[in-house]
Formats: C-alpha cells, structure tokens, sequence
C-alpha cells in the first residue's frame, strides 16, 4: 500500500476511528489494532511476505528475552550472533543474492571464460531493509545493556511492524519507539493538527516535487544524446530534488501519520542541501539510517578514536555499506565511494565537526553550500539510470 494511493486514504481514516473512537482508553487492544493494521498495509503488497516479518518478530523477541536473561558473556555473544547472522542472512538472500551471482558471472566473463549460472527469480521483499535493522537495533541494545528486554510480544510486534513507517522508514531505535507501546496514549487535537500537516507537506513533496522531476529527468537521460551538457546538468539538478521529494516526502507522512496515533518518530531530513560542507550533509541526509551505522558499525569499528589509517579505514566501510544498503548495484557502491572521497579530506584534517551548529548564513558559507551541492548532485549522477 502506498502513501500517495486512494487505498491508503481510506486505509487511514479507517484505522484513525476505530483507534480514537472505539478503543480510545484500551491500550493494549489500540496496540493490537495497529499491530493488524500494519500486516493488512504490508499484506496489500503481497501477503506472503509477512512470515519474514513474523519470523524476524518472533526470532529477535525471544533472543532478547533469552539475553536479559543471560549471565554469560559467551552465551550472550553466541544469542547476538544469532541476531545478526539470520537477520542479515535474510536480508543478504533477498536482497544480494543475484547480485552477488550476476558480478561473479560478469567477472569470469572478463576474463573469458563464460559460466552457465542460473540466478533465482526473488522478489525483494518491501521494507526488509528497514525493518530488519529494527529488530537488529533491540537485540544489540539488549546485548548492551543498554534496554530491558519487552515481556510483551504484542508491543515488539507492533514496534517492528509499525506501519507508517515500514517500508520507507524512519529508521527507529527499540530504545525509542518501543517504550511508547507501554505508554497510555491520549488525543491531542495540537498533535493531530501537525501530523496533517507534515502529511500534506510530504505529500506535496512527493507527488508535486519529485514526481514532476522524474518525468523530466526521464526524458533527459533515456535519451541523453539529445541534450547539451547544460541540459545533463539540469537534469541531475531535477534527479537531486527527485530523490529529496521522494526520501523526505514519505519521511514526512510517517512522521506526520504517526504523529495521529500518538506516537512520535524522529526528523529523518534536515534541510541536507543547505549543508556547508559533506560531513554536515551526513548529519542532515537520512538521519535514522547514517546514525544508525555510526552507532552499530562505526563506533565499534573504533570510530575516530584509532589511529589515522583505521579512522580511513572506518570511513570507507561506512560509506561503502551505506551504498550497499540504498541497493543491489555496482552505482551505489560507486556513489558511497564518492562520498567517502569527499568525507576523507575533511577528516584528516579535522574538520569533520566544523559544522554543527545553524549558525546564520554568511557570503562565504552560501559559496560552500553551493560546493557542497555541487558535488552531491555529482554523485547522484551515477545513481540515475536505475532511478
């Protein structure tokens, strides 16, 4: 079910009256009508896909039960490793598979050797990418001892299958959006008022904004021979708005649509193409996902604590698998290299942290703004034949 379909407006209203009006003081059976509500929005996609969703749920409930429990280091290690192998392991299968089979294929057949390999026809299911790295942030935060493991499969199951924001993110953190399952939740006429609103906006960023720039930038590079360079650099201009109307704009609908049901999400874009430099654009550019790899994969890598050549190290790892995240392609892991080039001068000379404050805008930092966006747009570019 899309945000920006009629199913989804008569989804919500639905969903919104029988919460408010019906079980309004019963918190555990409004926790199940979202629970249902958000298998019958992933089911409209294709309902076989929800065993992975119930299969994680459970997987990941009761290994974090079983580490609450634990006393030892060992056993709880092997019960995290568990976590992330099957996890991963899902996501890899679904995800990478045939891309990983096509590369090996096109690789021998560099060197001249043709191979009959046969790929599986998989369906890559809507959304595994974020819900799967939701339940990874509980159990490594169970692990950490940084959560109580939840008593209540009714609330995990709710918090990794939360609907509004599913399949698009923001990608939450159990340390955040699962305790409001346990919290009685009350109407707030204020609230509901700003989650229409970010609704509204969302959706006017994705179907005015970023739907009219596909069209555009489409008919740009499906027949790029037909167009100056100028034309090409417009269109990688139009690709850039595209991409933000797409990203924030869904952003903007979970947050605004959670916000109806009580619960609050967090900012996903801040304004990322007014950063003044590439490390500021991080900070401001899907924020749920790069904290999420800066807290579970860089932090433990050492971050930048280790010496130089590791902190390069980390950063291309970093850079490197958010590319492989965004997708199954040798574009994305060009365009995280790109940016790790462009992350990498910054760090070495310390100047990664220069901007991290919203200081008012001087002559000087609107000519880096411009720079910035400059070589973000760069970057897109590689990412625009298979948008």
């Amino acid at each position: 079910m899309l945000f920006n379909s009629f199913t989804f407006f008569v989804f919500l209203p639905i969903v919104f009256a029988l919460y408010w009006f019906v079980l309004r003081t019963k918190l555990k059976a409004q926790n199940a009508l979202i629970l249902v509500a958000s298998y019958v929005f992933y089911a409209w996609w294709d309902w076989r896909f929800l065993s992975l969703i119930l299969f994680s749920t459970l997987l990941d409930f009761y290994l974090g039960k079983a580490l609450g429990k634990s006393n030892s280091k060992k056993r709880s290690k092997s019960l995290l490793w568990t976590s992330l192998l099957v996890n991963l392991g899902f996501l890899g299968v679904f995800k990478y598979f045939n891309f990983f089979i096509d590369s090996w294929v096109e690789a021998w057949g560099g060197l001249g050797v043709d191979l009959e390999v046969s790929t599986l026809s998989i369906i890559l299911p809507v959304g595994i990418s974020f819900y799967t790295f939701q339940t990874l942030s509980y159990t490594i935060d169970v692990y950490r001892k940084e959560l109580q493991p939840t008593h209540s499969l009714l609330n995990f199951a709710a918090y990794v299958a939360f609907f509004p924001q599913l399949v698009a993110g923001p990608i939450e953190r159990a340390t955040r959006l699962l305790p409001q399952f346990s919290q009685a939740r009350s109407f707030s006429y204020k609230v509901a008022k700003s989650g229409v609103y970010l609704i509204i906006w969302g959706l006017f960023k994705k179907v005015v904004i970023a739907d009219n720039c596909a069209f555009l930038v489409n008919q740009i590079f499906d027949n790029p021979d037909n167009f100056s360079s100028a034309e090409l650099g417009f269109g990688a201009v139009l690709f850039a708005f595209q991409i933000y109307g797409d990203f924030s704009g869904y952003s903007d609908i979970a947050i605004g649509t959670a916000r109806l049901f009580g619960f609050q999400l967090m900012t996903n874009f801040a304004f990322p193409y007014f950063s003044r430099d590439i490390a500021e654009f991080w900070r401001r550019w899907h924020i749920s996902l790069s904290t999420w790899f800066r807290d579970y994969l860089y932090i433990p890598l050492g971050g930048s604590r280790v010496k130089r050549s590791l902190q390069v190290r980390n950063v291309l790892i970093i850079f490197l698998v958010s590319g492989f995240w965004h997708g199954a392609n040798w574009t994305f892991i060009i365009w995280g290299a790109l940016h790790a080039l462009f992350f990498l001068p910054l760090l070495i000379f310390k100047l990664n942290r220069k901007y991290l404050e919203n200081d008012a805008l001087q002559f000087q930092q609107i000519l880096k703004i411009g720079f910035t966006f400059t070589i973000v747009c760069l970057a897109w570019i590689f990412l625009e034949p298979i948008a």
